[in-house]
């Protein structure tokens, strides 16, 4: 790469790939410590029921077992694991790391063995005599909330563990000024965040340091090392989290989970390091599943398309305890209830319910998918029960491009956008009106082709701090070596988005150094200053923020050094340029950074005050969120002979302001669009009526495959965001939110002609055959 090139918005190949795909990265069950013992779990086989008796004593005795510890061990030694959201009212039950008298879904932990290596481990475990008290099961959010369902936290008296509303504007006006009402009730289906690499812990305690280390697959060291200490009892400076390689998170691993701590326990009563590694049967039973929602959605209509107010019953299933943010999770559903639209009355109440299954909470978009979901179909409905297309619908109602910032109904101020230009490129690049005319056509010939359209905003860079739990900001320490060579240590804890590359771009068009000579290093509690981590598209625009204020204050800081060193008083006449300091006047008399870099670290002359070294920190707080935006088209082919979905084109146009790597952009939205495939033709988390997982392992839950997926057309436009000095807005869950309407609004465009005017969720050939046989 040649001095002074700019590779901001280069599509720079990712400089963490190489030990990706040479099999050299090391995830946690590559950690191997000495005298290591390993630990596997007990987990209930009943969804509903008491423990009346937990026997370990054979699996005791059983060759190479360490230790057997119950819920009766560990009740008053290991916190309950947290729950960082609040809402008026809400109700928290006693979450055990091990269960204590009574398990609530299938998959609770009740016991752990630790033992000389995982085999006999898991042979012990199978063991351990439990007497069970079978319980009536509740699964279904809605029998859960009626009159004489089984309880389960009796506790409460209810299996509601919150109701949450949101208003804005007059919704009771809106409806009454309506020339129409298009109502439907749809549903988010569970589903299984299957990341590729399962959860895993290793912990290693050193009695003589008296610190704890524990490696764990997550998307947030420091917010973990925060709960992990207090769940344990310990001071979180003796508290060490390492997040090495995490294969997969997209929101499952942004969390608090039981094995984390009783690993660490284990860990620090035995004296030997102890490693857990999860499964995929137990992944699936008990890393937290996404979505679950039931919604009535209401919306008033003039004959126009113009849309004057919705309104909301949103039933979200919880599972039968929260995890770290459960219900926090269907808030953004609200939030984001309005979407890219000027919708100026609103209404939303969500019920949040208990149920005999493991907890939802973060899955990628987290609450704005499935708000996303359910307004895009509204348009598509509003559209035909007014005989009008869906593009124009939707044009009517975008606020214009100065009218940002934009407030919304529900509260907020969307940032900057153009949601018509948006649109327009995409029905342009897939030739929409030759579609439509190719689509009558095709019909004429039994032939059914769908057109399918989703635009779409969503809320980004979460913070600010006032609306998280723990804090919205972000942090960065730039830290020049002597040599020149720059390290940067990011709170964010990237884990498959490629920041590793995107900030080392930034901080060589800031600094004028080679990419080469840039590393960043994240997810050591232990080496990087207190960070909050990657989740909510927020990692390159509060966290890639962050870097580029520190790397002002190192400019700052090296200009006045250089200044020194060139004989100048007035800093201002020193200009830098290219890796180099300069005289303005005389642009001969220069000293490149790397020579700065040295002198600031032998510190034979430096100017009055200034102290040695070359570093900085730099904590962001952002003042708003960021809201990206865009269109997405599918266009499919329906046979209705056998049900079967076949994708002709995929369109997408996003708008995630400043792109630092269009490469790392491309990346984002390809592998979101294609777990949105996942959603929306394929995948469904099955539970039986006794609680049992039916869906449990890969053999019964249908992933995408690479033949199911087609070829994205990808484009973007560019509207940077006056929230951060990068103008940056974030793009790691645009192809999830996006998609998933767009996906089922083709496919049910293309039933059009039976009279089918919605399916829920997963569209599989069997439910499209019948619902045309049915018609």
């Amino acid at each position: 790469m040649a001095m002074g090139k700019k590779v901001v918005g280069e599509p720079i190949p990712r400089v963490e790939d190489q030990r990706l795909i040479t099999g050299r990265s090391q995830y946690v069950d590559d950690i191997v410590r000495p005298r290591m013992v390993y630990a596997a779990i007990l987990r209930s086989i009943y969804a509903h029921a008491r423990l009346k008796a937990v026997n370990v004593e054979k699996a005791r005795q059983a060759p190479g077992v360490i230790a057997v510890l119950t819920g009766e061990d560990v009740r008053e030694k290991i916190g309950p694991v947290p729950v960082a959201s609040r809402l008026p009212d809400l109700k928290i039950p006693k979450h055990p790391v091990l269960a204590v008298g009574k398990v609530n879904y299938v998959g609770e932990p009740i016991a752990v063995v630790v033992a000389e290596n995982r085999y006999l481990a898991r042979d012990a475990v199978d063991l351990i005599e439990v007497e069970y008290e079978p319980l009536d099961v509740v699964v279904d959010p809605e029998q859960a909330l009626a009159d004489g369902a089984p309880v389960i936290h009796e506790e409460f008296g209810t299996n509601v563990a919150f109701v949450w509303q949101l208003s804005g504007g007059d919704i009771e006006r809106a409806f009454r000024e309506a020339d129409t009402v298009v109502a439907q009730r749809m549903v988010n289906q569970r589903l299984i965040p299957v990341a590729m690499e399962p959860r895993g812990v290793v912990a290693e305690y050193l009695p003589g340091e008296g610190q704890l280390t524990v490696w764990t697959s997550t998307q947030i060291p420091h917010l973990l090392r925060t709960q992990l200490a207090a769940m344990l009892g310990m001071a979180e400076n003796r508290v060490r989290v390492i997040a090495p390689e995490v294969g997969g998170g997209f929101g499952s691993k942004l969390n608090v989970y039981a094995e984390e701590a009783l690993v660490g326990y284990l860990a620090l009563q035995l004296g030997r390091p102890v490693k857990w590694i999860e499964t995929r049967r137990e992944n699936f039973l008990s890393t937290i599943h996404g979505r679950g929602q039931i919604a009535e959605v209401e919306a008033a209509v003039k004959r126009d398309g113009t849309v004057l107010g919705l309104r909301y019953k949103i039933i979200q299933d919880v599972g039968a305890y929260h995890q770290l943010l459960t219900p926090a999770i269907p808030t953004l559903t609200g939030l984001m209830a309005t979407g890219p639209y000027k919708i100026p009355n609103l209404h939303v109440q969500v019920i949040g319910v208990f149920t005999n299954k493991m907890a939802t909470d973060a899955y990628r978009g987290a609450g704005r998918p499935e708000a996303t979901y359910l307004l895009e179909r509204m348009m598509d409905r509003i559209a035909g029960e007014l005989g009008l297309d869906p593009v124009e619908v939707r044009m009517r109602n975008f606020p214009q491009p100065e009218e940002f910032p934009f407030p919304t109904a529900s509260g907020l101020a969307y940032d900057s956008g153009n949601y018509q230009q948006a649109l327009r490129r995409a029905v342009e690049l897939v030739g929409y009106e030759k579609l439509r005319q190719e689509q009558q056509q095709l019909r004429q010939q039994g032939r059914y082709l769908g057109i399918g359209i989703s635009t779409y905003v969503e809320i980004c860079a979460l913070g600010p701090s006032p609306a998280l739990p723990a804090g919205g900001w972000e942090s960065a320490t730039v830290r020049v070596e002597p040599t020149g060579k720059v390290t940067v240590l990011t709170g964010a804890s990237p884990h498959g988005q490629g920041q590793e590359t995107s900030f080392a771009q930034i901080v060589v068009d800031e600094l004028g150094v080679e990419l080469a000579d840039v590393r960043v290093i994240h997810g050591d509690t232990a080496i990087v200053q207190y960070g909050i981590g990657t989740f909510g598209s927020r990692a390159t625009a509060v966290g890639g923020t962050a870097v580029y204020g520190a790397l002002q204050k190192v400019k700052e800081k090296a200009t006045r050094l250089a200044a020194h060193l060139l004989g100048e008083e007035n800093v201002a006449n020193v200009g830098f340029e290219d890796g180099r300091f300069f005289l303005k006047d005389n642009p001969e008399r220069r000293v490149t950074f790397q020579e700065v870099a040295l002198a600031a670290y032998l510190a034979k002359s430096l100017p009055s005050g200034m102290e040695p070294g070359l570093e900085a920190t730099y904590f962001f707080e952002p003042s708003n969120f960021t809201f990206p935006f865009g269109a997405h088209i599918a266009v499919v082919e329906v046979d209705p002979e056998t049900g079967d979905v076949q994708f002709r084109r995929y369109v997408a146009v996003d708008d995630c302001g400043r792109v630092i790597n269009p490469l790392l952009v491309d990346g984002q939205v390809h592998g979101g669009i294609v777990q949105s495939l996942g959603q929306a033709l394929l995948e469904e988390a099955v539970y039986d009526e006794n609680g049992q997982l039916v869906t449990g392992e890969l053999t019964e839950y249908a992933i995408p495959k690479a033949t199911d997926v087609p070829w994205f057309e990808t484009e973007r436009t560019e509207t940077p965001s006056p929230v951060n000095p990068l103008g940056v807005k974030g793009v790691g869950e645009a192809g999830t939110i996006a998609a998933t309407p767009a996906i089922v609004n083709a496919v049910l465009d293309a039933l059009a002609p039976f009279g089918v005017r919605h399916l829920d969720m997963p569209l599989k050939p069997e439910k499209i055959w019948r619902a045309i046989r049915g018609a």
